[in-house]
């Protein structure tokens, strides 16, 4: 018998006079101990963030970019304007918190914590840099003597392999850098980069460019025609699993609407800077198959990501898509460009979506995969109170359930529409990974401890 369910001892009722009072000494504590938790809102700081957040929106998904806005002009985010920023945004301060530590570029410091350096120098510690002297070069700038006003870190690829090694001086990439380079950019107070002198929209529309997407999107070619060229171009994904690019767009256009497109800009892998040695030289070429996939895959939405390293792309972009959308050759869908933050995983494309959530990518990888589309009606339809949640994002129609045992936390996949597979993903071997994951952990599970 439950104590919480006793009203009757020895046959004797309790009655609400013989039931232990809940004002004494003990309530009194334990509501103290509530209102001593948390960080109270700093009035200074919330007019500092509502200040630097003027009348753009608060939307969760705008999370980073506000974290940005904060970063960019204090050079650091305080553990007050962290807590205003929750509050402007009516999100947990742990929800705010979890986001910016999670990134390399957000600085956070709490109360008792100093401020960091004004200037940081990052040395790239990737595999073509290192073979080019990066860690020697990290080693004379660390002892270079430049005091508590600048800090030099070493970082991961950022995406110049051809000009190794290389070094961002605040925004400011440094190609085959030395000692007496980073020097001058520190003296010279170059801490951004030029612009790229790359084909603007006026020169790419005078030289035929957007011709081909606003045939397709005059009916003068077919969707089926684009699918078709696609899918016997014999292009396919460069992630590693070689997927046929035609393929993906078919079957994306086979899911019900809506459908949003994710860009991946965040290389990251050494050796690997295809994307920006194009961006740099002819960035509506890009837009323009940007656009052309969204025609023909039924895109309502497109969300471009594009890594922090890439500041000087980013400025131009923005520039070049407001020109864009200022004389639309079509009639566009919502653009938004979002800024990264210093992660290796979010080119990893469940990654981005958990970034454009606003989450931590560091989730369990069973649930940044299974993470796909189930509109949540139908999900508490079918599964009731099993659904963890639903995500709209992604070309499926999944949703996650967690059940728990004693040993494990078992993620299983429910699919709502797709009575091919349970659980998972298909293996390059054959067969269904997640089912054999989950068999094994139903084996292990009936092994006992």
């Amino acid at each position: 018998m439950g104590l919480d369910t006793i009203d009757i001892i020895n046959g004797v009722p309790l009655g609400t006079a013989a039931r232990p009072s809940s004002t004494g000494d003990g309530a009194r504590k334990k509501k103290k101990r509530r209102e001593g938790r948390g960080r109270p809102v700093d009035p200074v700081a919330l007019e500092d963030v509502r200040v630097l957040l003027g009348a753009e929106p608060r939307r969760r998904d705008l999370l980073i970019e506000h974290l940005h806005k904060i970063q960019d002009r204090y050079g650091y985010i305080s553990a007050a304007h962290a807590v205003a920023l929750a509050e402007e945004m009516r999100l947990a301060p742990a929800e705010v918190f979890e986001v910016a530590t999670f990134y390399h570029h957000f600085d956070v410091v709490k109360e008792d914590e100093a401020r960091p350096p004004a200037i940081t120098v990052r040395v790239c510690d990737g595999l073509p840099c290192e073979l080019n002297g990066a860690r020697q070069l990290l080693r004379l700038l660390q002892s270079g003597g430049y005091g508590d006003k600048v800090r030099v870190v070493s970082a991961p690829c950022i995406g110049r392999c051809e000009v190794a090694p290389a070094v961002l001086v605040g925004q400011n990439a440094l190609g085959n850098a030395t000692v007496a380079d980073v020097d001058a950019a520190l003296d010279g107070k170059a801490l951004t980069h030029a612009l790229p002198d790359s084909i603007g929209f006026e020169q790419y529309v005078a030289g035929g460019g957007y011709a081909t997407l606003k045939a397709c999107v005059a009916g003068q070619r077919t969707v089926e025609d684009a699918l078709a060229t696609m899918e016997n171009s014999g292009l396919r994904g460069l992630g590693g699993a070689g997927f046929p690019a035609g393929r993906k767009w078919r079957i994306v256009r086979g899911e019900p609407a809506p459908r949003i497109m994710a860009v991946n800009i965040d290389e990251g892998e050494p050796g690997t800077f295809k994307d920006r040695w194009y961006l740099e030289r002819d960035p509506h070429r890009f837009l323009e198959g940007m656009l052309i996939a969204a025609w023909a895959v039924g895109i309502d939405e497109i969300f471009m990501y594009l890594r922090d390293e890439y500041a000087h792309i980013r400025n131009m972009l923005v520039a070049e898509l407001a020109a864009l959308q200022a004389n639309p050759p079509v009639p566009l869908v919502p653009i938004h460009l979002r800024r990264g933050a210093g992660a290796y995983i979010c080119g990893v494309g469940d990654d981005r979506i958990d970034r454009r959530e606003t989450r931590a990518a560091a989730l369990a990888p069973a649930v940044r995969r299974a993470g796909r589309r189930l509109r949540a009606a139908d999900a508490r339809a079918q599964h009731g109170d099993a659904l963890l949640g639903a995500r709209d994002f992604g070309a499926g129609r999944r949703v996650v359930r967690i059940t728990r045992t004693q040993r494990t936390q078992r993620i299983t996949l429910v699919l709502g529409e797709r009575p091919r597979a349970k659980t998972g993903r298909p293996s390059r071997t054959g067969g269904d990974h997640g089912a054999r994951v989950d068999r094994r952990v139903r084996r292990r599970d009936a092994a006992g401890p």
